[in-house]
């Protein structure tokens, strides 16, 4: 937190990683499940598109106001990033907050771009200054694919 008491959120694990001219690399993973990009678990090269797909769950765990995974709730809503495509598909996205004073077109907007992050190919995860001018609301954000859960790269 910063002297505002504001909330500053950095991972510095693939800066470690990577050279300055290096744009990708194969090495173990390292990283909490349900934090880590596919590409890990399938062996992939890891970008700068792993720590964009990190934000994306944090997003939709912050705006959501629960865990990425948590087994005791129902079935269907037990993997954060299923269920709030779900209700994002079904319309249903008051389901996601317990604040009814939420202003429900931002709201969304912070789901479309949480589910942008969280895309299983990371080519079409955006990058974080993309990102930056959608949380600013300076460019449109279309509707999301489907993204894939961390669990069916296991």
């Amino acid at each position: 937190m910063d002297e505002h008491r504001c909330a500053k959120i950095s991972d510095f694990g693939l800066a470690k990683l990577l050279k300055k001219d290096q744009t990708n690399t194969y090495t173990g993973i390292r990283g909490t499940r349900g934090y880590v990009a596919p590409e890990w678990h399938k062996k992939l090269p890891v970008t700068v598109k792993a720590d964009v797909y990190s934000f994306g769950i944090v997003l939709l765990e912050i705006i959501c106001g629960r865990k990425s995974v948590d087994w005791s709730l129902p079935e269907d809503e037990a993997i954060l990033d299923k269920w709030v495509y779900k209700c994002l598909q079904e319309g249903e996205t008051s389901k996601l907050v317990r604040d009814e004073d939420v202003d429900k077109r931002k709201f969304e907007r912070m789901i479309k771009i949480g589910i942008w992050c969280i895309q299983d190919e990371p080519s079409l995860r955006p990058s974080m200054k993309k990102v930056l001018l959608m949380l600013e609301g300076t460019v449109e954000i279309p509707v999301p694919p489907s993204p894939n859960s961390f669990l069916s790269a296991i």
